[in-house]
């Protein structure tokens, strides 16, 4: 399912650059090289809006055109994306929502979050043409190899954005398992995707989606109302407990489908897009020396390193903010940390400290 776009090492144009290394950095060919095209590189993965469109009432599907040095995806990981904007870099992570093409395009849906800098931005002022600058595709939660059984998917909010690529994905193969889509949102109107879902659902009858609203009483075929729980899968079908199961939504939403699914089903695969509740330190402060600075900073206890780091003015490089990505991973050499989304304590040295999910518990020693 893998779709490699990049040249292969044999290519003239890697041959070029591996004569033109020795003597041009990749910093300096970029700028020149982005006064003729802004999506040229010399090896940044970028690509160029080439298509949007309205997905749901505060949702923008936007489609992208990557230049060669992207390396493709499987349909259920994710990406950083990353703008200037008010002349900072702003990264965040979103899902493919779509499956590899041969032409290698790929579409993002984003979602307006209310004070969200990068989704406000692509969703109200990202135009055709625009660049954007792309990380390397990440995530678990991908489809088998090998098809068998009966499936549910479960999606809450955004989370249908990676479940639609693998919805997709099936539909392209002619639906090879029986599978049933339950996807919960708000309101009517923030519905992303439903009427491919209903037209995908009566071109092929191992397809069913059912739509349930949280906030909204239902009224069309196919929609039901109410939060997850078993009593409402088990009334949309009756042999939930059999199914591989993929759930993805809001910490709190994943967490009930796994109190539901994972002890008894034959598979359980779940991502949250946003953390579980996390684990307050006690208050006072930590010193954090910086060892690639020399900078020591004084920090509270409890709150990530990352949102820490950031309020001292600092930018180290993030991304989904959720420690699923590793963008913010460095190394610690000395301290105590804790994992904010398990409670671990962890006091041995390490090379990938994910800086959004720690906090400091005693004096620490950076990689920065």
């Amino acid at each position: 399912m893998n779709a490699r776009l990049d040249p292969s090492p044999k290519s003239p144009t890697s041959h070029v650059r591996r004569l033109l290394r020795p003597v041009v950095a990749p910093s300096v060919f970029d700028f020149w090289a982005s006064r003729l095209n802004p999506a040229w590189s010399w090896e940044r993965p970028l690509a160029r809006v080439i298509a949007r469109e309205q997905a749901s009432r505060d949702a923008v599907t936007l489609v992208l055109k990557p230049n060669r040095h992207w390396r493709g995806f499987q349909p259920g990981q994710h990406l950083n994306v990353s703008a200037e904007i008010d002349g900072s870099r702003v990264t965040r992570s979103y899902s493919l929502t779509g499956p590899p093409r041969a032409d290698g395009r790929i579409a993002i849906t984003v979602k307006g979050i209310e004070g969200g800098k990068l989704s406000q931005h692509l969703c109200r002022e990202a135009r055709i043409g625009d660049v954007l600058e792309l990380g390397a595709a990440f995530g678990g939660m991908t489809l088998p190899e090998r098809l068998d059984g009966r499936w549910l998917f479960l999606a809450a909010g955004s989370g249908i954005t990676p479940l639609v690529a693998m919805v997709r994905t099936l539909a392209a193969q002619a639906m090879p398992v029986p599978l049933d889509l339950v996807y919960w949102a708000r309101h009517r109107e923030e519905l992303c995707f439903a009427a491919e879902l209903r037209a995908l659902a009566a071109a092929h009858a191992s397809f069913k989606v059912h739509f349930v609203l949280t906030r909204e009483a239902e009224r069309a075929e196919g929609e039901s109302s109410g939060r997850i729980d078993r009593a409402l899968i088990d009334s949309l079908l009756d042999d939930a407990g059999e199914r591989h199961v993929f759930a993805c939504g809001p910490g709190g939403f994943v967490d009930i489908a796994k109190s539901l699914f994972s002890a008894g089903a034959p598979t359980f695969h779940a991502e949250a897009f946003t953390p579980p509740p996390r684990v307050v330190e006690g208050g006072g402060n930590v010193q954090v020396t910086l060892a690639a600075s020399g900078r020591t900073l004084t920090l509270a206890r409890g709150q990530s390193l990352l949102t820490a780091l950031e309020a001292e003015g600092l930018r180290p490089a993030s991304g989904c903010r959720m420690g699923i990505c590793n963008t913010c991973s460095c190394g610690k050499s000395s301290g105590t940390t804790r994992n904010l989304n398990t409670g671990d304590l962890a006091g041995e040295p390490v090379s990938a400290l994910k800086l959004c999910i720690s906090s400091a518990v005693s004096d620490l020693v950076l990689d920065l």
